[in-house]
């Protein structure tokens, strides 16, 4: 199993829902996060006065999907998300050693 966590624009979150809806995945969890990358923030104008956003409001998308799926999530995520502009956001995928639904005491692939 693996934990993808995907940094993305809070706008393509219902296309990545849907997308990886569509290959099975069952939940998700999401976080509303400030962060910068390479593009350092941006500038604005507000009431005429111009002011620089250090971070840039982002959405952290935690996934754990089996090991047989998870190069079609990749693949799923990135299409999703991609925009072709600075900030699209990143993917970090991450071993999971296990997983317990605590309902019912299942484990593993089943508790996904």
């Amino acid at each position: 199993m693996k934990l993808l966590k995907c940094i993305i624009r809070p706008s393509a979150l219902d296309k990545m829902k849907e997308a990886l809806g569509k290959l099975g995945v069952m939940g998700m969890t999401v976080s509303e996060v400030k962060g910068f990358g390479r593009q350092k923030g941006h500038k604005e104008v507000y009431r005429g006065a111009e002011y620089q956003i250090d971070f840039t409001p982002k959405l952290k998308i935690e996934v754990v999907v089996a090991d047989g799926v998870v190069e079609r999530a990749v693949g799923a995520v990135k299409e999703a998300a991609h925009s072709g502009s600075i900030g699209d956001g990143k993917i970090f995928v991450l071993p999971v050693e296990e997983v317990v639904r605590i309902r019912t005491g299942e484990t593993g692939d089943a508790a996904i």
